[in-house]
């Protein structure tokens, strides 16, 4: 039976790198955690050629043999996550024919992973980028129905007047290449920094990616960019960095992207759901649609819906009966007087 081993120093993490066996075991794809500490506890699982048998138990998966059932598990891969200062100039493809410099050069990562970045800023454009090569993580931050926002700090050329920042935050018409027309792009947080008489600088916050939209947009109002910086990227910040330089994202930093892009997936998970279930009962109700939206009233139902005679006995009653009650309060009252 294999002793526990000492968890790691929580005051230097690196003197010690060695996790929860539950854990690597999960990671590695054997079974959830808790199936995994009853497969300790059943005695299938071996460290280094001897039989785990207790709880807590700590590991380094990356020097130990770690067995079950006489296999012996996949290391857990290991991602990597940067963050970059890019610079004007460089462009964010992994290959560019036209021989451009590319941001995937500046950064030299000693573990020699294959990286590509999350999203895109164009060449005249500096600011954060994220590069990784977990792909998980990139889909989900860069899923236009994930809505996870991007800050830029914006300089055009001059003095946008507050009717044209409401155009901004309500939307403008821009030509999708995908569907093939224009479509208004979202709603956007547009807050002035700075307003000059021939310039002005804004913050400008996205929850959609379209190809130079930023650029675009302040072209549609006649103010082009002079200046364009990502300083935001959902809940990461561009500070610690010259231009050029990078690093890798803290615990703490990657802990919160993955919580914000995790929470809005299943934000969007649940308006699909709502939504389904929301056309399925009017579905079953028999219910008539138009464009995708139901109508207050059915057309149909309401053309052959009898209507109500008119009753003009009743009104008529009513007459007499409110003549009579008049009538006769009169009377009353009258009787009193001559009292």
């Amino acid at each position: 039976m294999i002793g526990m081993p000492t968890p790691r120093d929580r005051k230097n993490p690196e003197s010690n790198p060695k996790v929860r066996i539950q854990r690597v075991l999960a990671e590695a794809g054997v079974a959830s955690r808790r199936a995994c500490e009853d497969l300790v506890e059943e005695g299938a699982v071996t460290v280094n050629g001897r039989v785990v048998q207790g709880l807590p138990c700590f590991v380094n998966p990356d020097e130990d043999n770690i067995q079950v059932n006489g296999r012996r598990i996949q290391k857990p891969r290991r991602h990597y996550y940067i963050m970059l200062f890019k610079p004007r100039g460089f462009v964010c493809t992994s290959s560019d024919p036209e021989g451009r410099r590319r941001a995937l050069d500046l950064v030299n990562h000693p573990s020699g992973a294959r990286l590509f970045s999350v999203g895109r800023l164009d060449i005249d454009s500096s600011g954060l980028l994220l590069l990784t090569d977990d792909g998980e993580l990139t889909n989900r931050l860069t899923h236009p129905s994930f809505e996870v926002h991007k800050g830029y700090d914006v300089s055009v050329r001059g003095r946008v007047e507050e009717e044209e920042i409401e155009k901004l935050r309500k939307g403008l018409y821009l030509s999708d290449r995908k569907k093939g027309s224009a479509t208004r792009t979202a709603e956007s947080g547009v807050t002035v920094l700075r307003r000059d008489r021939d310039r002005t600088r804004l913050y400008v916050e996205l929850r959609e990616g379209r190809n130079r939209q930023i650029r675009r947009l302040m072209e549609r109002i006649g103010h082009p960019v002079k200046k364009l910086r990502r300083v935001r990227f959902g809940p990461l910040k561009l500070k610690g960095l010259a231009v050029g330089e990078w690093r890798e994202l803290t615990p703490a930093e990657l802990g919160t992207l993955r919580r914000a892009s995790t929470a809005e997936a299943r934000r969007v998970i649940h308006r699909a759901v709502v939504e389904k279930r929301k056309k399925a009962k009017r579905k079953k109700a028999g219910e008539v649609t138009v464009m995708g939206r139901p109508l207050k009233a059915d057309p149909v139902k309401r053309a052959g819906k009898p209507k109500k005679p008119r009753s003009t006995g009743a009104k008529t009653g009513s007459r007499s009966t409110g003549a009579r009650s008049a009538s006769g309060r009169g009377r009353k009252s009258g009787g009193k007087g001559s009292r």
